[in-house]
């Protein structure tokens, strides 16, 4: 007992409500706090504490004061020749002791309070003192009501209780995951659509279903975990020498708890701005769409300004908004100023400077022919030797559905710097028809005006040219052995452009060859020597 009181000399308590102290004596001023350390130490029982060390006597070490004095409280109160009941407190300036009455009439000092120590708790040493008392005394009565027999059977039957709870919970949660996953999976009662945006099927039916099943299995198992998890500290908490294991367990779970309620109560303020601008930049967004909308409508005029290039500009006056949004709301994102989001920074940055070159020429590309006006969506063309239908015309490359179905994809980079013919252009601005020409050698024996004739016969013939622009008939050059003339028909509809040039090139060969003139190419002499003509047999 004089070992304890030797170590609990040096030790201080943790006061009682503050102002209740205060009320009963006016703390007295005291010395600098200048002695007190932080953080302070604790003297603790089965784990729990009892006494707060913020300073000592002299030049004693704080944590091995700490340690020393828990083990022999633990040791006091097991041992049954000591009574809390006779602890008292007697003053002696300049120390207050907390003194233990002995039998005989006399007493023991346990503990001395000077007004230096009383000081890091804004005490008086009579208050402090007072304070140590109060606390021993309910630490040492707590400790061993907790070990009487009846506490022991009565921990276990709350044990055993618990026990026989969890195991049938477990069963019944079992039991319920089986029929969820059931029920996801097997009732046909219920018709998954999917999910659809607009006329987007983002989900399907079957991937909902699998969606669902892994929701299911998130749920079951962190309930079980959670569950379990939590009756370790429950069960510990039901044994006096496991009971300050399962408070740091429990304060480990509430220190979780506490730690994620303040991240989101200080998280809310971001939040609340994120949404502010997210809405703002949707509601802008959405009135550029009008905007642009009725450009392209007509119903709004801006001179110089084309109705076909109001739907490229809304998307990049969307991406332009989004990005202005995304550079408002990145501060306020909980993390934001982390490393890890300065290393994905990084690395998006370095893959943009890798792809920067060749995706800034296309978009840059892209761009140009968009306000160039060089083609539209579902204009026939022939880019860089590719004949086709403009499919798509994005940022980065052009899309053409060939004749035979094939759907060639053009880098916007090779487009603009190659020669784009339209065929669909003349149509559409000056409402004139497309010609399509072609070109045949004939002897110098024919005379001019004949072929010419044949020519526009054979062109007038075929269903696909027009009668809004008559056709005609130049002639090209001449040659060693015959003379190269030149159709010029106009068709109808650019997208039957080459079903017109093939019939106007057979209706050419039928008329030539009732007229029995020959159709010459370069590799025929006008000199025979007694070979055969190259007129059909009919």
């Amino acid at each position: 007992m004089m070992a304890l009181g030797m170590s609990l000399a040096t030790v201080l308590a943790s006061p009682l409500p503050l102002h209740a102290q205060k009320e009963l004596t006016p703390p007295k001023p005291a010395a600098t706090k200048a002695h007190c350390i932080d953080p302070p130490q604790s003297v603790t029982i089965d784990g729990r504490r009892v006494l707060e060390i913020r300073s000592t006597i002299g030049a004693q070490d704080p944590v091995k004061i700490a340690r020393q004095t828990t083990h022999e409280l633990g040791r006091l109160a097991a041992s049954p020749a000591f009574q809390p009941e006779g602890l008292a407190v007697e003053d002696a300036p300049p120390y207050t002791f907390l003194v233990l009455r002995r039998a005989d009439g006399g007493s023991d000092r346990l503990m001395a309070v000077d007004d230096r120590v009383a000081a890091c708790f804004d005490l008086s040493r009579q208050v402090l003192a007072e304070q140590y008392r109060s606390r021993l005394v309910s630490a040492v009565t707590a400790y061993r009501r907790s070990r009487t027999p009846i506490a022991w059977v009565k921990g276990t039957a709350l044990a055993l209780l618990v026990l026989v709870i969890y195991l049938f919970w477990i069963r019944i949660q079992s039991k319920l995951n089986r029929r969820a996953a059931q029920w996801i999976a097997f009732d046909q009662s219920r018709q998954l659509q999917g999910l659809r945006v607009g006329s987007n099927q983002l989900l399907e039916s079957v991937q909902i279903r699998q969606i669902l099943q892994l929701v299911r299995r998130v749920i079951h198992w962190s309930l079980l975990l959670l569950i379990s998890y939590l009756l370790v500290p429950l069960l510990l908490g039901l044994f006096p020498p496991t009971q300050g294991i399962a408070d740091g367990l429990r304060q480990q779970i509430l220190q979780v708890i506490r730690n994620a309620l303040a991240l989101a109560v200080g998280a809310l303020p971001n939040l609340v701005s994120i949404l502010l601008i997210a809405a703002v930049t949707v509601m802008a967004i959405r009135a550029s769409n009008a905007w642009f909308s009725a450009l392209e409508r007509g119903r709004v005029r801006i001179p110089g300004f084309y109705q076909e290039w109001a739907l490229p500009t809304a998307r990049l006056a969307t991406i332009f908004i989004a990005l202005i949004g995304l550079v408002l709301a990145y501060p306020y994102i909980p993390g934001s100023g982390s490393k890890a989001f300065q290393g994905a920074g990084l690395f998006v940055g370095a893959l943009a400077a890798l792809g920067s070159s060749a995706i800034a020429t296309n978009i840059i590309s892209g761009l140009m022919l968009i306000y160039t006006r060089a083609f539209r969506l579902g204009d026939r063309v022939d880019i860089n030797g590719t004949v086709g239908v403009v499919q798509e015309r994005a940022l980065l490359v052009t899309r053409v559905r060939t004749p035979r179905n094939e759907l060639v994809s053009i880098p916007n980079a090779i487009v603009i710097g190659a020669s784009v013919v339209n065929f669909s252009f003349s149509r559409r601005e000056i409402q004139q028809p497309v010609a399509i020409a072609t070109t045949i050698t004939i002897g110098y024996d024919v005379p001019w005006r004949r072929v010419h004739e044949l020519m526009l016969a054979a062109a007038k013939s075929v269903k696909g040219v027009s009668d809004e622009m008559a056709p005609y008939v130049i002639q090209t050059s001449l040659n060693d052995f015959h003379i190269s003339y030149e159709l010029n028909a106009f068709v109808i509809g650019a997208d039957t452009y080459r079903e017109t040039l093939s019939d106007v090139l057979a209706a050419l060969q039928d008329h030539f060859a009732a007229a029995k003139v020959e159709i010459l190419s370069p590799g025929y002499h006008a000199i025979r020597n007694g070979n055969a003509s190259t007129l059909p047999k009919v």
